[in-house]
């Protein structure tokens, strides 16, 4: 590839809505509204069982051929990073690591579950060096120290929170290939050194991978070994552990595509060229990164202390917020994919040539699409493809949240009147966030003027399926699906 192509999340020509944003965005905040009304007086058995203490990720499998396999790989990553090509289009390596690590893998653990255990390189390497031979000889000791408790699931929570700053604050220097290579070195260390200490303590909490798809993989279909039942959202049975780190690990999984689908917002871009001359832009986005952090849990840690205290729980605020954690994971789902839908598609074109040419350097001389001959496409899906599908998935995560979130408060409530008024406060809180998880989304894609006279036209249309009992089953029959599964 003679020029480099931008990794970004916006490619082609803006798409035109057929009606006004404010109808889409009320109207999505209405379907969840209505799913409410369809599950509120589903009765679900009482269940009045203690949170867990613990949910760490499962440790991975001892397949050791895996393990090689994916260390023989990260290894010639690192090779290629470190010798290759620094240009960001023609080396494999930022390729893979934001697109498929960052995105496609999470992606694909919310769809299917966990399926990286045994192919995790880092959690392989802390596996080879929590052997007690070798500790003995390094510290004179057989058994792994405990995990600090103080410690609890920070250090996973502060290693994301750093990889999410390089992508959307220091991407510049973060996409560079030695940058990303240098990274992969330091972090086998880290890991092979923490799980020489630690042992499989650390693959449960403090190593961010294994963390990271574990929390993912609790959305997908399959268990792959780990706790829960079969089928989506199988694994958010059970809450997450009631602890400051837990909670604040799983709500940056959320936050983080918050705030990137924030630095592509028109406004945000008036505001960043207002002010980061002041204060420079780095220092303006990792402050603005960490105050829409501690924004974000202030708000739903009071809708659900709010709730709970209308259900007559009896909790503290921060097991109240726990146990509605899980609902807001198929969201934090939902919008990862619809932010980086078009950018995991349109980028997913440059693996081959990549393929053909890992280093950028030395073509393996293989035939298209493996090689420079191969250019492509990013506009072989219209704009309006993408905001349909985000404007579904968003949708449909938040409706499947009230589902999840109604299971929880209605089994937790002291009593029937009182469970059913505790779900009021979260169904508050997941309309607002759909409205405005559409506005954000919309804001890279779409422009908000419409032709004369299609909102009117499309309000008979609503109004008209909305009103025929084809379209009310089939919003019913959604719903039984979306119970079930969630059950």
């Amino acid at each position: 590839m003679s020029e480099p192509l931008v990794l970004a999340h916006a490619f082609g020509a803006r798409y035109d809505l057929p009606i006004p944003l404010v109808l889409f965005v009320l109207g999505g905040g209405l379907v969840v509204l209505l799913s409410f009304g369809l599950v509120f007086r589903r009765s679900v058995p009482q269940d009045h069982a203690p949170l867990p203490e613990y949910d760490g990720a499962q440790p991975p499998a001892p397949r050791r051929g895996w393990g090689l396999l994916s260390l023989l790989v990260t290894a010639a990553l690192t090779y290629a990073g470190l010798v290759g090509a620094q240009e960001i289009a023609e080396n494999i390596v930022p390729t893979v690591f934001w697109l498929l690590v960052w995105i496609a893998v999470p992606l694909s653990c919310g769809l299917v579950g966990d399926w990286t255990r045994a192919v995790n390189p880092f959690a392989f390497l802390a596996r080879l060096a929590d052997n007690p031979r070798l500790r003995r000889l390094v510290l004179a000791r057989d058994l792994p120290l405990p995990w600090p408790r103080v410690l609890g699931w920070w250090v996973a929570a502060a290693l994301y929170f750093l990889l999410a700053c390089s992508e959307l604050v220091f991407n510049l220097t973060a996409t560079l290939p030695r940058v990303i290579a240098t990274g992969f070195l330091v972090y086998a260390v880290v890991s092979s050194v923490a799980g020489l200490l630690f042992g499989v303590a650390w693959i449960e909490r403090g190593e961010v991978f294994s963390v990271l798809f574990a929390t993912w993989g609790r959305l997908g279909w399959f268990r792959f070994g780990a706790a829960g039942s079969r089928g989506f959202t199988g694994g958010l049975r059970a809450p997450f552990e009631a602890s400051a780190s837990r909670i604040a690990f799983v709500l940056l999984l959320l936050i983080s595509v918050n705030f990137d689908g924030l630095l592509n917002t028109p406004r945000w871009a008036t505001f960043e060229a207002a002010h980061a001359g002041t204060v420079g832009l780095h220092t303006l986005r990792v402050a603005t990164f960490v105050v829409l952090a501690i924004l974000l849990a202030v708000v739903f840690g009071a809708f659900a202390t709010a709730s709970a205290r209308a259900g007559a729980h009896a909790v503290a605020p921060r097991v109240a917020f726990a146990g509605l954690l899980p609902s807001m994971v198929p969201i934090a789902f939902a919008y990862l994919l619809a932010h980086n839908l078009q950018y995991l598609l349109v980028n997913g074109q440059l693996l081959g040539p990549l393929i053909g040419n890992p280093t950028g350097t030395h073509a393996l001389g293989l035939p298209s699409p493996f090689n420079d001959s191969f250019e492509p496409d990013p506009t072989f899906l219209s704009n309006g493809f993408y905001w349909y599908a985000g404007v579904v998935a968003i949708v449909a995560a938040h409706v499947l949240a009230v589902v999840l979130a109604h299971r929880y408060l209605a089994a937790r409530g002291a009593d029937e009147r009182r469970a059913r008024r505790s779900e009021y406060p979260w169904l508050v809180a997941m309309v607002a966030y759909t409205m405005v998880s559409l506005t954000l989304i919309a804001q890279p894609l779409v422009t908000e003027t419409a032709p004369a006279g299609a909102t009117a036209s499309a309000l008979r249309v609503l109004a008209a399926g909305s009103a025929g009992p084809p379209a009310g089953q089939a919003l019913q029959d959604g719903l039984d699906v979306a119970v079930d599964a969630a059950r």
